[in-house]
Parts: C-alpha cells; structure tokens; sequence
C-alpha cells in the first residue's frame, strides 16, 4: 500500500459525517491530532436528523448493517460501542410483501429463514437457501479481506489466489443468474438481489460479487440504534471528542492553501487552519474542485439512480408493516430498465417503508408514529433534473401515498400530521453530483481499483473518504473508508480476516443469542 510520505501529525478532516467520523476515530487511535471541519451545525453528514413537531426524523440511510465496523472506529481509541450505542437486532430484518398478495419475513438465523422459506415456498426452496446461505458467506470471506477492506494503488494488485478464490465461487457471473441456481422463485430472488440497485445496476446486469450485500443483510444481520440512525454520527464525534479531536461545525471549507504539492492550510469562511495533510469526505466533484484537479478517466463517471423520500408523521399504522418492509410491485425488470436506461420513473414501484417507532417511539410524539417511504428514481444525469423536480414533487406525492393505499395501509393520506418529502433537487442542493445520495454506481469499471481513488495525482498529502472513492456506496463500505483514508496516513495494515462477523458487545439480543455462522 502506497503512504502518504512527509509529516502527518495535524491531520484535518473536511466532513463529520460517518467516513469522516471513521478516519477521525482511526487517525486518532494512531496517535494522529486531529480537526474536524463540517458546514452543518453538528454531526452526522448524509446521516442527518430533523426535528419537528416531535418527530425526530433520520434523513439518510435507515438500514445498519455490519456493526462490527463501528465497534473497530471505537475500539481504535480504546472506546466501545457497548458505551456509546444501543444496537436493537430487527427480528424480522425484513417483511416482504409481493403483489400477489404474499408475504415473507426475512431472518438472519438460519433455521427461522429456513422454516419461513419452507412456509413461504416449499422443502426444496428452503433447501436451495441454506445452500445460498452458505455461498453467500464464503463470498464474503473472499471478497471483504481481498477486494472490500483493501487501499488499491494499481489494477495488478488483483492478481492474487482470492481472485481465482473468487471466479471459481462464480462472482464473474451475473447476480441474477447465480441467485436463481438456489432459488427458482422470482419472488425470493428478489429478496437476494434488489440490494443491487443502491450499487447503481440491476441484478440483470450485477456482477453475482454485489451477493455480498445480500450477505451483510440476511445473513450477518441489520440493527437498528435506540434513537433513531443519527444516534450513530453522534456518538461517534462524542467519542472522537473524548480522544482529543477539535470537532468545529458551521465551518464550510472554501479553499486549499498549498506548499508546492502539499496541502498547508485549509480556509473556511473565517479562519485558516493549518495542517501537515487532509482527509477530503464531501462528494467527488466538491473535493475535487478543492484540490483543483479531477483525474482524467477513458470514461465519464456513471451515477446510481436517486431516491425520493416520503417522511411521513401519522396518527396510526399498520400491523403488517414491520420495521423495514419491502413492498415489491408486480413489475421487476421493467422497472430497472425505467430507472437505469429510460430515464423514467418506476410505473409499478418496489419500495422500502421504514417504520422507526416500531422499535423506538419515542421517535414520535406519544400517540403517533414516523414511517419512511422510499422510492428509486432516476438520477438527474438521466431523468428528470433538480428544477424539474420540483413541478414533478406534489403529483408523485400524491402517486406514492396511492400506491400504498392501494397495498393496504388505507387511510394513509389522511393519517397525515407531518411530512417532509426528499427529492433529487433537494439531494443536488446539498452538492450531490447527479442529484443521487447513492454517489457513483458500481459497475465493473467503477469498482475495486477501477473506482475513484483515494489518493489524488497532485497532491501528495491529500486523501479522499466517502462513498464515491474506495469501496463505495453503504454504511459498511463508508466506515471502511475512513479507515481506509486513515491507513494511508498511518501506515496501518487492514486487520479485517474475512471471518463472519460476531454480534458486538453493543448489540442487545432480546432475550435470545443471535445466530451467525461462527466461522
């Protein structure tokens, strides 16, 4: 692994949202000082919080996996996660409901999984999931040690036995095609392969390697932290603040100060801070106008599609909503093609409506709940741009509170107390290139060491953390990315084995031992 070479005492972090966060904690850990810098008022990034009427509403990613990762930035400063966060295991993960009318609920422990699928399908489907089961974990063990937790500097660092390791396991081929060898079902098939589209391409044309997302969800398990996911930023700047690290908010970087190749100083609005190197966190195009260069690549950057978001406080709910349900629509191919090539929003949509009160309410006023809807949608590369949006919000509004009146949460509209709706215009004012909070999608020319790096030709101690450089796009892989950034300061060497994870100390179990492969 290339380092950054000179002096490395005073590191500058530009972003506290969680790669921030992550390089801060591990920097730190390494014995690094450490300044933190963020434009908002506090914590947290694309893992914001707003809070209105009583609603404590996340307006990033609901769905936590791998908390593992988490305890590592902690443990980095000889903190813990036990401390600082109370990780509820969602038993089901998932609900499924399909438009035929069926309904599956999804289980990290394999013989619950088992007997649902056994239910849901037949034997022999509940068969072909153990068997994938099994797959999917000797994927992740490949993947995560080789290819995942990993700083590339060239392409020949492929060359190793995992690659061989990962071909014969079949991770060249295509993600819809290998899941389909365990599970004919086209139902269950999509449980196993809509992770595909947060990394920008459809399971028709996914490398059969972004399994691996499906790993860390139905198989290594999703938690949920008592205060809603914003609780997550927040107790890591708590810790990071307790190490030695001068967190300062409402400070917007606005320039790079230079020494020939090296960064000196970084300016804000306000005051000059300088520094012996920078971790750069904010979105590809912001960071690399602060270095003045973008690295030339044979192909433009292609993005994932966007989201629209439903934030929606209601005087009720609905029993057959779980925490996190996945209300899939008839179409299936279709769809994709809408979002990924057509540029169209989806006619039939599959969504995801979170209902954070299920397991925290005091999330809500007493009395009222919170659920979040969100719905794939072209980004503004391909689809409709920011300024349209906002003709377009009101009536696909009203289509999204529709769609799900007519899969039976009746009454919704008038549920209605509070609202506050998130669409690409709203994700490109927050300098998000292509108006998508899903960066740069992972198609093969745009992963491992074909993604953006994190060390920019022309600048020699600059380093880049997020979800657009190295690994890329989810919670998991930006936390990574911290460390990631941090190695190439300190020097450290990736500790992660590929083993399956442990459930941390931080995790409560409900009562029971949560199951994991033990390997």
């Amino acid at each position: 692994m290339r380092g950054v070479a000179g002096r490395c005492d005073h590191v500058v972090v530009v972003g506290a949202g969680l790669a921030g966060l992550s390089a801060a904690l591990h920097l730190l850990g390494a014995g690094r000082r450490v300044t933190v810098l963020e434009s908002a008022p506090g914590p947290g990034g694309r893992a914001g919080r707003v809070e209105r009427s009583g609603y404590r509403i996340d307006t990033g990613p609901t769905v936590l996996t791998m908390p593992e990762l988490v305890a590592d930035a902690f443990a980095a400063v000889g903190d813990s996660l036990a401390d600082r966060l109370d990780l509820v295991p969602l038993h089901p993960a998932y609900r499924a409901r399909f438009a035929d009318g069926s309904r599956l609920d999804v289980h990290s422990d394999p013989e619950a999984m088992a007997a649902e699928i056994a239910r849901f399908a037949s034997a022999e489907a509940a068969d072909g999931y153990l068997r994938l089961r099994d797959w999917l974990r000797r994927l992740y063990r490949v993947q995560m040690r080789r290819f995942i937790d990993a700083n590339f500097d060239t392409p020949l660092q492929l060359l190793h036995p995992d690659l061989a390791r990962l071909a014969a396991l079949g991770g060249f081929g295509r993600l819809d095609t290998r899941i389909a060898r365990f599970l004919p079902d086209d139902r269950l098939r999509r449980v196993f392969t809509f992770q595909a589209l947060y990394a920008g391409v459809p399971p028709q044309r996914a490398l059969a390697a972004y399994a691996v997302i499906a790993y860390m969800d139905t198989v290594a398990g999703v938690f949920f932290p008592r205060g809603g996911m914003h609780a997550l930023p927040r107790a890591m700047a708590d810790a990071a603040r307790d190490a030695g690290a001068d967190l300062r908010y409402g400070r917007r970087v606005r320039s790079l100060e230079r020494s020939g190749q090296r960064v000196s100083a970084v300016l804000t609005d306000d005051e000059r801070v300088p520094c012996d190197a920078v971790v750069l966190t904010p979105d590809l195009p912001t960071s690399y106008a602060l270095l003045g260069h973008r690295p030339r690549r044979p192909l433009a950057l292609r993005h994932a599609p966007s989201a629209v978001v439903l934030h929606l406080g209601t005087d009720r709910t609905w029993p057959q909503l779980a925490h996190h349900t996945l209300s899939f629509g008839a179409a299936w191919q279709r769809t994709f093609r809408e979002l990924t090539r057509q540029g169209r929003l989806m006619s039939d949509p599959s969504l995801l409506i979170t209902r954070p009160t299920a397991t925290d309410p005091a999330l809500a006023p007493p009395g009222r709940h919170l659920h979040y809807v969100l719905a794939p949608c072209p980004n503004t590369d391909l689809g409709p741009s920011a300024r349209q949006w906002r003709d377009l919000a009101p009536g696909y509004r009203e289509a999204l509170l529709g769609h799900l009146e007519r899969r039976g949460l009746s009454g919704i509209a008038d549920s209605v107390h509070d609202e506050l709706m998130v669409t690409p215009a709203d994700w490109s004012a927050q300098g998000l290139a292509a108006g998508t909070p899903f960066s740069v999608a992972h198609t093969f020319a745009q992963t491992g060491p074909f993604r953006p790096r994190n060390l920019v030709r022309g600048t020699d101690n600059a380093v880049l953390a997020g979800c657009g450089t190295t690994p890329g796009v989810g919670v998991p892989t930006v936390l990574l990315s911290g460390k990631l950034a941090a190695a190439r300061l300190t020097g450290a060497p990736s500790t992660t084995t590929g083993r399956a994870p442990r459930t941390p100390a931080g995790a409560r179990t409900a009562g029971r031992p949560l199951a994991h492969d033990g390997t």
